[in-house]
């Protein structure tokens, strides 16, 4: 069926992409990657009915066979090229990272994106060359459920080099205004509100007028949304799947969201980035595998 005529839970807008991560005394891999890639397939094997609106080279399909292979409907934008990240990791601490963003495919526009229907749109972007604030206001103009994830915005490249460096942005609360929820983790709500307390965090970001707000970090995540502050610890045993964290855990929490209060997709959020956490690449679980965790262990 075509894209425009699908009826979608969840549909994730950005960039398809490779990284190439070069690990902590560790051979250097190359393999699809992205934040859409990493959410879409999480939502995808938990039940929801997903949409994705990407840009990329044609000839790259290799970057979203895995979205195809588990239903995922699929809107590309063809371009010359399809975005390559390089993560680099200096130390054995793997939330210490050094970004490269090496080829870009671009910023998309309202002309990017079909008619479509959604219950909730989400912009998942890996750096601040794909999302403008025209943009966010076309989509809510449209009468779209919007998320912003804030990193989309933060990480920001630098000419000539490709080096991604993490800055303040100058418009965030028109940002955050535009949308129903937004995702950060500390280092970003660190740099946009001033402190790396969650709570105090989220509370500023929900003071600029968005009222769900989730805020990852190493060990947990936090959501504050109507007035009250929830947090979940993760349990996971290892951190060798942490590339994806954050776009995971926003991920889960939306397709749980759909059909539950806060509290519950907190812990369906936590339960299944955790297992994610535990083996490289996307969530490729179940839903019994995250609700068993949730019974065992949230």
């Amino acid at each position: 069926m075509d894209f425009a005529e699908t009826s979608h839970d969840l549909v994730f807008i950005g960039h398809a992409c490779f990284d190439e991560v070069l690990p902590y005394q560790g051979a250097p891999r190359v393999a699809p990657g992205s934040a859409v890639l990493c959410g879409a397939l999480a939502a995808a094997r938990v039940g929801s009915k997903v949409g994705v609106v990407t840009r990329m080279a044609p000839r790259d399909g290799a970057a979203v066979e895995a979205l195809w292979q588990n239903g995922v409907a699929l809107h590309v934008v063809p371009v010359e090229r399809t975005t390559f990240m390089r993560v680099v990791h200096p130390s054995a601490d793997v939330d210490e990272r050094e970004l490269y963003q090496l080829a870009d495919a671009g910023f998309f526009s309202l002309g990017d994106v079909p008619p479509m229907t959604a219950r909730h749109v989400h912009l998942a972007g890996i750096t601040d060359r794909e999302f403008d604030l025209p943009f966010l206001r076309g989509l809510k103009a449209r009468g779209h459920r919007l998320s912003v994830d804030m990193q989309s915005f933060v990480r920001q490249v630098q000419p000539g080099t490709g080096q991604i460096l993490f800055q303040d942005v100058a418009a965030k609360v028109d940002i955050v205004r535009q949308v129903d929820l937004v995702k950060l983790d500390v280092v970003e709500a660190r740099l946009l509100t001033g402190t790396d307390d969650l709570e105090r965090a989220a509370r500023t970001v929900e003071g600029w007028g968005c009222p769900e707000v989730v805020i990852t970090r190493a060990d947990g995540v936090l959501a504050r949304v109507g007035g009250a502050t929830l947090w979940e610890r993760f349990t996971n045993r290892s951190v060798v799947g942490r590339t994806g964290r954050g776009d995971t855990t926003f991920a889960a929490y939306l397709a749980r969201r759909l059909e539950h209060d806060p509290a519950d997709a907190l812990r369906f959020a936590a339960a299944l980035v955790s297992i994610k956490m535990e083996a490289p690449g996307p969530f490729d679980g179940t839903l019994d595998d995250v609700l068993a965790r949730m019974n065992q262990r949230h």
